[in-house]
């Protein structure tokens, strides 16, 4: 069981457990945009409480919620009330993957419940006139394709508006970013394109795309399709990521000059660092996943396999050559990366023109990409972007 870590004033449903507490903060913040519902979390955790560190219990009741929400949703949709499915699909997607994702190896009763939340997803999408979401699949090496979806910008006049290509972290996926505050992108006049890169939701599941240090040949994937598009424009194109994003996206963006702006949600300068500590304290520390994550996300057997797989994941000597603007958010308690490592990776980016904004404890979404509060960073992404991309 994981140790209760950090201070003692910010939200954590199970104290004693991080992992799990930081999971539950990520499940009440997207509850803002209609990804869960408080009073379902709530049920949920009551019923966890004291079953605390127990992945299977967690599996168990997190789908089990998303069954119950979904089978809801499908009668709602048989009826032809198509809003009311829409928002109990959205919902029952967001409990499938909270509980699958602390479930490795990815057995088949995890794999069937992470079918079931792309499912409800899709039905989700398919539900909504607003905003449009597209399911996209992009071309990729060896006759590969990384899925994504396309979700369309509102509030804009311009036939090719400006585009934002998401990447996700180390145990996010395209669906639960898109609950983080896409639909307050897409509102400035952006469209989103998020995507499932190697290591991450079907590319790792179903499709064995593991993770790899060169993200931006995934970055310069999604651009390159977004050049065959006419309904955007991929000469404005910005690049963003969230936690381990925060290696995805500033190295896309110093590597791929065709990204315009770069937004790093979390920073993460050298993430073999990161895993050599966190194995050398065994594990005891803030961790958003089971330990053994990192072997299956990048194929390898033994921990000291992984660690030499991560040996090239480290920014110093790859930032420097950024010259797009950049912002990088953190949490001034961020109990993952701390700030000093984040103010270190800023100083190291090449950029003229970059910010450090530092979300304090007084204010809030002081904790790891500001999971206690993500409603209260989101607009200062979306601003910053907008400003940059001319949305």
């Amino acid at each position: 069981m994981a140790k209760a870590i950090g201070r003692a004033d910010w939200f954590a449903y199970f104290p004693e457990d991080y992992r799990w507490s930081a999971a539950v903060s990520m499940a009440c913040s997207v509850s803002y945009w209609g990804g869960a519902s408080m009073g379902e979390i709530d049920q949920v955790g009551k019923r966890l409480k004291d079953k605390v560190g127990d992945d299977e219990a967690w599996f168990d009741e997190w789908t089990g919620m998303g069954d119950r929400v979904r089978r809801l949703g499908l009668a709602a949709e048989r009826k032809g009330n198509r809003l009311t499915a829409a928002a109990l699909l959205k919902r029952a997607c967001t409990y499938y993957q909270l509980g699958e994702r602390f479930r490795t190896p990815k057995d088949r009763k995890a794999l069937a419940a992470y079918r079931k939340s792309l499912d409800s997803f899709a039905r989700f999408a398919g539900l909504v006139d607003s905003p449009k979401i597209e399911r996209v699949e992009i071309p990729f090496e060896g006759g590969a394709a990384l899925p994504a979806w396309l979700v369309h910008a509102q509030n804009t006049k311009k036939a090719k508006p400006p585009v934002v290509v998401f990447f996700d972290g180390l145990d996010v996926t395209k669906e639960i970013q898109y609950m983080l505050g896409v639909e307050d992108l897409i509102r400035r006049g952006m469209s989103v394109l998020i995507v499932d890169a190697p290591g991450n939701g079907e590319s790792i599941r179903f499709r064995k795309l593991y993770l790899r240090y060169d993200h931006e040949v995934a970055g310069a994937a999604a651009l390159d399709y977004l050049e065959t598009r006419d309904d955007v424009n991929a000469k404005r194109a910005g690049v963003m990521g969230i936690s381990l994003g925060g290696y995805y996206a500033p190295r896309n963006a110093s590597m791929e000059k065709r990204f315009k702006a770069c937004v790093g949600w979390g920073a993460e300068p050298d993430y073999h660092e990161r895993w050599k500590r966190r194995i050398e304290a065994a594990y005891k520390s803030a961790l958003s996943v089971p330990p053994h994550h990192i072997l299956w996300i990048l194929n390898a057997k033994t921990v000291e396999e992984a660690l030499e797989k991560l040996e090239d994941f480290r920014l110093d000597g790859v930032v420097q050559k950024m010259r797009c603007p950049y912002l990088l958010v953190h949490g001034e308690d961020d109990q993952q990366v701390s700030l000093e490592a984040a103010r270190a990776l800023f100083r190291l980016v090449g950029s003229k023109d970059k910010t450090l904004r530092v979300f304090r404890n007084e204010e809030g979404g002081a904790q790891h990409c500001q999971m206690d509060n993500v409603p209260l960073a989101v607009p200062s992404i979306c601003d910053w972007l907008a400003e940059k991309l001319g949305a």
